[in-house]
C-alpha cells in the first residue's frame, strides 16, 4: 500500500519505463547470470534424460535380442 502512495503522483512513463530500466541497469548482470544458470541446468537435465533414454534403449535392444537366443551375460 505504501508503494501506491509513493508512485501515485508520478506519470505513467516513470512507472512503466524509467523504473524497469533502472532495475535492469542495477540488477542486469544478476538477472543475466541467474537466467544463464537456469538455462544451463535445464539443458543438462534434458541431456541427462536423452542419455539415460538412449542407454535404456540400447540395453533393452541388446538384452532382448540375446535373451531370445538363450544367451546370458
Amino acid at each position: 500500500m505504501a508503494q501506491k502512495g509513493i508512485l501515485a503522483g508520478l506519470p505513467w512513463w516513470v512507472k512503466w519505463i524509467a523504473i524497469p530500466v533502472l532495475v535492469c541497469v542495477v540488477f542486469g548482470s544478476l538477472i543475466v547470470s541467474v537466467l544463464g544458470f537456469v538455462i544451463d541446468v535445464l539443458f543438462k537435465a534434458l541431456l541427462l534424460v536423452a542419455l539415460v533414454g538412449g542407454l535404456v534403449f540400447v540395453v533393452k535392444k541388446f538384452t532382448g535380442s540375446s535373451s531370445s537366443k538363450g544367451g546370458d551375460w
